[in-house]
């Protein structure tokens, strides 16, 4: 079924400023038991919880061994499931150009919103020309609105030492009039990378530092209005509440509150991811997937190639959701693995 898109040609800008806004966390596929087909009940079901969390909009993550068949059904199932009441943002992820500008044009027919690409394992581009064109590739193929990802995980600091360069936005944002947004993570681990973005774009786009333990800080300094996308999932409804709280200076105090309440969660978050992360530069969608369970999500397969979790892992993510004082399942970890709406093997 075509889907009329949200915003036309050139209109996206105005429509991400109006409309971009609160927080949007990630949704990862969930495979049968078998880990032959995707288990659309399982889906929903986690669709529907972003919902009643108070999330604003999900990222459709790639990154979970899916086929080209699979993510065109993960899509589809999850833009009909949003229905209007959250942001889609389809995670391009292929393997080369051509195949993400197939991905972004059946996202598009689906109805999906917006596109975060990502740059290929063996994209190892040396001059900021070849980052632009494969990004620009993409952009040109489609009239969704697009977010450049800038990110040390490219592994592009030998192009400029902020590993994603305020000149290359530059460009991009101007010869790409469907960017509407810049996920903004250069030149960790300071800040002020993260800053001189806000300072050079955020009149012109939406800007995000999707740390949300920065929010704070940016929303004071540069009414940062959209958080996105990451497993803010794992402290429940806290992210999208605090996130709220912080758009109304009136409310700053009560934010701040659940803001250190959830610190031992965030705490523990920001360790296991970390060192998952610095290992592999990918992210651990498996652990991710097991934060996402604790609160009520489905959790269950997906395959290889994705990090481990180990008992270690979860004991700490676990026992750091207890000491926050946030929700978390009673049910034993073995049931992760299986999943809240199992298939039949």
């Amino acid at each position: 079924m075509v889907r009329l898109a949200k915003f036309g040609r050139g209109e996206g800008r105005d429509w991400a400023k109006q409309n971009l806004r609160g927080v949007a966390g990630c949704v990862s596929p969930t495979l049968t038991n078998d880990l032959r087909g995707l288990n659309e009940a399982a889906i929903r079901h986690d669709v529907r919880l972003e919902k009643e969390l108070g999330f604003a909009g999900i990222l459709l993550v790639s990154e979970t061994g899916t086929t080209p068949a699979e993510m065109r059904e993960f899509v589809d199932i999850c833009v009909d499931e949003a229905g209007g009441d959250l942001i889609t943002i389809l995670q391009a992820s292929e393997q080369t150009l051509q195949d993400n500008i197939d991905l972004i044009a059946y996202a598009e027919n689906a109805g999906a919103d917006l596109v975060l690409p990502s740059f290929p394992l063996m994209f190892h581009p040396q001059t900021e020309d070849e980052v632009y064109d494969f990004f620009k590739g993409m952009a040109d193929s489609t009239s969704m609105g697009m977010i450049v990802f800038a990110i040390h995980l490219w592994n592009f600091g030998r192009l400029h030492p902020s590993t994603f360069s305020p000149r290359l936005i530059r460009r991009l944002v101007d010869d790409c009039p469907n960017v509407v947004a810049i996920k903004n993570e250069i030149g960790h681990p300071t800040v002020a990378g993260v800053s001189e973005v806000f300072e050079r774009f955020n009149d012109e786009v939406v800007v995000t530092d999707p740390m949300e333990h920065n929010a704070p800080a940016w929303t004071c300094a540069y009414d940062m209005q959209f958080l996105g996308t990451s497993n803010y999932e794992y402290a429940g409804s806290a992210v999208p509440r605090m996130f709220d709280l912080l758009q109304d200076r009136g409310t700053y105090d009560e934010a701040m509150e659940l803001y250190w309440k959830m610190h031992p969660a965030r705490l523990a978050n920001l360790a296991v991811m970390g060192e998952a992360i610095a290992g592999t530069s990918l992210v651990h969608r498996l652990a991710w997937k097991y934060q996402n369970w604790l609160q009520g999500f489905n959790g269950g397969p997906i395959r290889f190639p994705q990090g481990r979790l180990n008992d270690g892992q979860m004991a700490r993510l676990r026992s750091s959701l207890v000491a926050a004082g946030l929700p978390v399942t009673d049910d034993p970890d073995e049931r992760f693995f299986v999943g809240r709406l199992p298939t039949e093997l």
